[in-house]
Formats: C-alpha cells, sequence, structure tokens
C-alpha cells in the first residue's frame, strides 16, 4: 500500500512563500510521477504542478509558472512545491499524488493511482 504524507500548509500573506513536502512510503518512489493538486469548496480538483520520475522534467499550470516549483529527491523519497509570491487566489487545500503508469497525460487528476490527506494553505491579502 502506498501512503502519501502532505505537510507545510500554513496562513501566509499575499507575497510571501511556502515550500509544501510529501512523503511517499510503501513502493518504490522512482517509479511515480508525482504530481501537486489544489481543490477549493464546489471546485473541481486542478492540476498545479508535475515532475518526472527522475526529476529531469517539470509540468506547471499555467497559474503556476514562474511562481511555483516542483522538485523530488528520490533518496528521501520526498516531492516538494516551492511557493513563492502567493496570491490570495492560491488559498486552497494542495494535495499531492503518485502516477504509476508510463501512459497518459500528467495533468489529469483520474491518470493519478494515489493521494495524499491534504493540506491547507491559505493567503490573505
Amino acid at each position: 500500500q502506498v501512503q502519501l504524507v502532505e505537510s507545510g500548509g500554513g496562513l501566509v500573506q499575499a507575497g510571501d512563500s511556502l515550500r509544501l513536502s510529501c512523503v511517499v512510503s510503501g513502493r518504490t518512489f522512482s517509479s511515480y510521477t508525482m504530481g501537486w493538486f489544489r481543490q477549493t469548496p464546489g471546485k473541481e480538483r486542478e492540476f498545479v504542478a508535475g515532475i518526472s520520475r527522475t526529476g529531469g522534467f517539470t509540468y506547471y499550470a499555467d497559474s503556476a509558472k514562474g511562481r511555483f516549483t516542483a522538485s523530488r529527491d528520490n533518496a528521501k523519497n520526498t516531492v516538494y512545491l516551492q511557493m513563492n509570491s502567493l496570491k490570495p487566489e492560491d488559498t486552497a487545500i494542495y494535495y499531492c499524488a503518485a502516477k504509476g503508469s508510463y501512459s497518459g497525460s500528467a495533468y489529469p487528476p483520474n491518470n493519478y493511482d494515489y493521494w495524499g490527506q491534504g493540506t491547507q494553505v491559505t493567503v490573505s491579502s
């Protein structure tokens, strides 16, 4: 069984930074493409960022480009999301997810196999 545990969320002011972490246990971490998603009440879960198995490729939603950076440390079974220049519209529950298949896009949430419990990020204006 694969388990994902996020941490690092919190309450910050607009313009501040946060770094989210997600520790994965149970299977070989390097066999998964990892993604970060977020969700607000009444809205669908949306893709934020993704990173390939080796960390050599990263993918970002337009809203995250230039502000957020995904990275991973396969020796620590951990994926990170560095979020800079945070805006109130970034307020959401952030989830990390693991995608085991080599096929399929990294963007749709339905392509991911395992999910964390989420961590709340609140950005005040």
